[in-house]
């Protein structure tokens, strides 16, 4: 590719569109009187899992009641909208879309009335064989409101004709196939789901107030002050009704399969003041630091960080290699998307906007830029001309994790393969491509041995291509027989 042509490739590319994106935030409550307040404040704790949408439904033992809408939580809900959400448990869901286009009607929680009542669910993850179910369904005459695959589980509820919601739930999660943390609000119970790899995070806690809370990350159960109690199990539904303690079953036995938990959340999604998976998040990226800087050492007079996600594992970076800190980029946290660009072409805009080097802490020093990932590479050349425009002598890129060179299917919004940098390029000719020094990725082994303890197992398809769940399942899929 010829310099002209790649400085057009990187002009064409907003630094929102070179950055994985977030997946799905869920979290409910039971049994609290200001439910969907306590909800409100748990989706505010998720907001890094999805921007494009937020919801609450809430149950007063009667029925459901719900609001949701395009935009991030402080803007979907305001006090009177709140107050009119009434009852004492609530779901909730921040969004942004892996399956189904960015509109209102994909929103969730999916809330429904059906013949046997009504019921909300808010879904985490990525069903892989939501095409051929859906196609199924509209071949006997089923009518979809939506674009998500969330709404396939409800239609396989619907069309159950066992009698106990449970056991309809238990027909639908035995359908379908991929990722799933999910949460289902009736009118009387709140029920919690996770698909037996464990792709996706949903921990337990309980409320001071004595109310049960379920989120993606326990940074939720911080803002509400609720106590960690335990991770939902791979292949777990938790049932919490309004007498006793929440009623925990198997659908499919206990370990089925092997558990393989997204090592992405470590990495990049997960918020670092959160335990996921078992391990503090924060600690994990620091260790992540600290092994690439064993398995990649340079000579440099400074570690920066690409902020935010890259901060921690350039804590670990430094001190590994003892080689001094610093915040040697700033992010302006107060921009959304950018529309309206100055006609008088200001160089790297995309990037500047969010991002801007201190020449003070630069200029004149060999530099060490960590972070935690390259997609496409162009943010990344952007971040490096920009630092070497402030003066650095030299430039080493170090990223906290191994080079991503496949399509995630199970949740976690990634471009195509051809997209990818490192599934077209050699480490080498990455580096030529942005411009570094030295460019250098931690390992798969360097990656397992900052996130596992003995024996433990994470899926890691988008660095070695090794899917758990095969992603063609049209000829596995078993003839459902629906509207019995």
């Amino acid at each position: 590719m010829k310099v002209n042509e790649q400085d057009a490739w990187v002009a064409d590319i907003a630094l929102d569109d070179d950055r994985f994106h977030d997946e799905c935030g869920v979290f409910g409550i039971y049994g609290h009187p200001e439910a969907a307040n306590i909800a409100y404040l748990g989706l505010y704790a998720l907001q890094h899992r999805g921007q494009e949408s937020a919801g609450i439904v809430v149950s007063d033992g009667r029925r459901l009641n719900f609001h949701k809408d395009m935009g991030r939580v402080g803007d979907v809900f305001h006090s009177d909208v709140l107050a009119r959400l009434k009852g004492d448990s609530a779901v909730g869901h921040v969004r942004y879309s892996t399956t189904g286009a960015s509109h209102v009607r994909n929103a969730q929680p999916f809330v429904v009335d059906y013949s046997r009542g009504s019921i909300a669910v808010a879904h985490n993850g990525n069903l892989v064989n939501a095409a051929f179910l859906r196609d199924k369904f509209e071949a006997h005459g089923a009518i979809f409101q939506s674009s998500m695959d969330t709404e396939i589980i409800i239609h396989l509820i619907a069309s159950c004709y066992e009698n106990t919601i449970i056991d309809r739930i238990t027909f639908a999660l035995k359908e379908i196939k991929g990722s799933y943390s999910l949460l289902f609000l009736t009118d009387e119970t709140m029920i919690a789901a996770r698909d037996p790899y464990g792709f996706r995070p949903l921990s337990l806690g309980r409320h001071k107030g004595g109310a049960y809370v379920v989120a993606s990350e326990t940074c939720a159960f911080d803002l509400i002050e609720a106590e960690f109690v335990r991770d939902i199990e791979p292949g777990e539904v938790l049932v919490i009704a309004r007498k006793g303690e929440p009623v925990s079953f198997f659908p499919f036995g206990r370990n089925p399969v092997k558990p393989k938990p997204c090592v992405f959340e470590f990495i990049y999604f997960a918020r670092p003041d959160s335990s996921v998976f078992g391990s503090n998040v924060y600690a994990v990226r620091k260790k992540l630091g600290e092994r690439l800087a064993a398995e990649h050492p340079v000579e440099a007079d400074v570690v920066i960080p690409v902020p935010d996600s890259g901060v921690p594992a350039a804590i670990g970076y430094a001190r590994a290699s003892g080689i001094p800190f610093e915040m040697g980029i700033v992010r302006n946290h107060y921009v959304g998307r950018t529309f309206i660009e100055p006609k008088d072409s200001i160089r790297h805009f995309g990037v500047k906007i969010k991002l801007n080097a201190i020449a003070d802490v630069i200029r004149g020093k060999r530099v060490v830029v960590v972070d935690d990932s390259i997609v496409r590479g162009t943010t990344s050349r952007k971040i490096i001309r920009m630092i070497r425009e402030a003066g650095a002598k030299e430039v080493h890129m170090r990223i906290s994790s191994p080079p991503t060179i496949s399509t995630c299917h199970y949740g976690i919004d990634t471009p195509r393969a051809s997209e990818l940098i490192a599934a077209e390029k050699t480490v080498a000719e990455i580096n030529a491509f942005i411009t570094s020094d030295s460019l250098g990725y931690l390992s798969v082994e360097g990656l397992y041995g900052a996130v596992s303890g003995a024996g433990a197992s994470f899926c890691d398809a988008c660095f070695t291509r090794n899917y758990p769940v095969e992603i063609s399942q049209d000829k596995d899929v078993p003839q459902l027989v629906l509207f019995k």
